[in-house]
């Protein structure tokens, strides 16, 4: 039986970096978090970067695509332009003044601070 992924976009799809910083893992828990709460879905960067071409065409029915990378680097960004993707909403951690470091005992403070932005970003019309 082949394996298949069970993924389907939403109309908020949501791609965290989840880097190796802690400004990373704060985008991953952000994405996380936006989930839960039922404001986007979290969904799968690595996909999007192998080029499977189910996942693209999933996301291709989303209404937003946003984007949240740890740094300037801007992996998750660039990942889902190189797969034919316009992310629609972007945030960089580094550039909302959260300084990226190794130290993996996140900052409840920092991940609720970028949950906040993200949902700033997302009350704009777009």
């Amino acid at each position: 039986m082949a394996k298949e992924c069970l993924c389907q976009a939403d109309e908020i799809v949501v791609f965290p970096c989840s880097g190796g910083s802690n400004c990373g893992q704060i985008a991953n828990d952000v994405a996380v978090r936006l989930t839960e709460e039922g404001i986007g879905t979290l969904f799968c960067l690595a996909g999007i970067g192998a080029h499977i071409p189910g996942m693209i065409e999933s996301v291709k029915s989303a209404k937003r695509i946003v984007a949240i990378d740890g740094c300037s680097a801007a992996c998750a960004k660039k990942t889902i332009e190189h797969a034919g993707l316009n992310v629609t909403d972007y945030i960089d951690i580094t550039q909302e003044g959260i300084a990226k470091n190794k130290d993996f005992k996140l900052s409840q403070q920092d991940i609720l601070f970028i949950v906040k932005r993200a949902k700033q970003e997302l009350a704009k019309e777009r």
